[in-house]
């Protein structure tokens, strides 16, 4: 039977990534408040937060601050926009601390409400930058299977999983997909990491070759791959792919949604993973995500195309109602300077190494292929035998199982891309709580081996 509030839920709401047969009969898990990594449902019952929500609250919740800032915005100037020559303050404190913390050269900041409409912005710009420079040919874009750019048109385009294409007529023209870093699924026998890595830098400049290197504009990337089953390349991987773009004359996208604001204990994971991208698409961490913000971080010769376009044009024809929301705007600047005077990266760097001997630890466990990550993100990938990686089949949902015994611990996590499940905390998670969250995973873990046990789902 569901509750009240279950029922009034399956007959109003559509639940993204969700099963929406399934839910009408089980209903939603509905939450109610949360304090740092907590977060409790309506009967009162405490979970620890293993994904930071959607790898986005960094602070935790109930942040007074974070609540402080946007309540102030609210009673000053609850909205304004920036379209047609008009600003605010806080807009523009935003951009001039982001442009100081980019990792790379930027000259200015374009705000979106979300990583998606960041990374279908992206696209819009290259377009727009080659029209400018006499390149109208130049306007294919390449990512990467599994990865995850958005859900968009363009965006999900971009994500090389096939459930974001699938009955939705997508990937539209002009979206190519080359070869998934994940050495552990991907690598040849006897392959080492840094062939791999050489042989995929290889695939890339094959896939610009046939498609044309005069029609191939860009390159997208995360630091660290999220929703595809937190995918870390091989460490030689981004400058053997660096040194195709530059030969080609690629631009190279860099989509720290994720990883931006000190989820691999940097302030962008392209510092952690030898990255130089030309522009940068932003998100979630950005406001801790306490309100809807993203952002494109856009280098000057994007820029001074964008100038030509819009003297030839009289208009630079993009934008968001929402558009660095002064409300949001207010809260991601209150969020970056919590990160700055707390010191939020360095402590995260702290914790890796506690984050990390419990995560390898879980490879231990009979259920577990692979356990990988890069600072306080990981993915679990279980498999019906280690030795040969033979997996599960995927209509058991072995990975799904897993996560709803986690929820009996009374821990959240997800799982994504085939049977992988994800970590993801806030930052602020206490050593004492990274124990407590392994601990719960691992008798989740236990549970869900002791269902393939039961079912005879194991290899023999």
């Amino acid at each position: 039977m569901l509750t009240n509030l279950q029922a009034r839920d399956v007959e109003t709401l559509v639940h993204p990534y969700t099963n929406l047969v399934a839910i009408r009969e089980t209903g939603p898990l509905i939450l109610e408040r949360g304090q740092g990594v907590w977060v409790h449902d309506v009967d009162g019952k405490p979970y620890l937060e293993g994904m930071a929500g959607l790898w986005c609250t960094a602070l935790g919740y109930n942040n007074e601050e974070l609540v402080d800032a946007a309540a102030t915005q609210m009673r000053k100037l609850p909205f304004t926009h920036i379209f047609g020559g008009k600003s605010h303050d806080p807009a523009i404190e935003l951009a001039e601390k982001l442009k100081e913390m980019a990792p790379v050269p930027i000259s200015k900041v374009f705000f979106t409400n979300s990583g998606s409409e960041a990374n279908d912005t992206q696209m819009k710009l290259v377009w727009y930058m080659n029209n400018a420079l006499g390149r109208p040919k130049k306007k294919k874009i390449i990512s990467r299977m599994r990865a995850y750019h958005g859900v968009t048109i363009a965006s999900a385009s971009l994500t090389g999983l096939a459930g974001n294409h699938n009955d939705f007529d997508l990937p539209i023209a002009g979206v190519r997909h080359t070869t998934c870093p994940h050495y552990y699924r991907l690598a040849e026998a006897g392959e080492s990491e840094e062939e791999f890595a050489t042989r995929l830098a290889a695939d890339l400049e094959a896939l610009i070759i046939a498609e044309g290197p005069e029609t191939v504009a860009a390159f997208i990337a995360e630091p660290v791959m999220g929703a595809g089953g937190v995918i870390v390349p091989p460490k030689t991987y981004y400058p053997k792919i660096q040194a195709v773009l530059k030969k080609y004359d690629v631009f190279f996208i860099g989509d720290e949604v994720i990883t931006g604001f000190g989820r691999l204990g940097t302030a962008f994971g392209s510092e952690a993973m030898e990255m130089q991208p030309d522009s940068i698409s932003i998100a979630k961490a950005l406001s801790s995500a306490y309100q809807p913000i993203g952002a494109v971080m856009i280098p000057e010769l994007m820029y001074e195309a964008m100038l030509t376009e819009s003297s030839k044009l009289g208009n630079f024809g993009h934008g968001y109602t929402y558009s660095g929301h002064p409300v949001a705007a207010a809260v991601a600047v209150k969020t970056l300077e919590i990160y700055e005077r707390e010191r939020i990266f360095e402590r995260v760097r702290a914790k890796i190494p506690q984050f990390d001997a419990r995560r390898a630890a879980l490879e231990d466990h009979p259920l577990v292929g692979e356990a990988r990550g890069k600072g306080l993100v990981a993915g679990i990938e279980l498999v019906a035998d280690k030795k040969t990686k033979h997996q599960f089949d995927p209509k058991l949902g072995m990975a799904a199982k897993c996560v709803a015994f986690c929820q009996q611990e009374g821990l959240i996590l997800r799982n994504v891309f085939g049977d992988a499940v994800t970590i993801c905390p806030p930052l602020v998670i206490s050593p004492a709580e990274i124990d407590e969250l392994f601990d719960r995973l691992t008798r989740a873990l236990d549970k869900t081996l002791d269902y393939a046990v039961r079912e005879n789902l194991l290899a023999a």
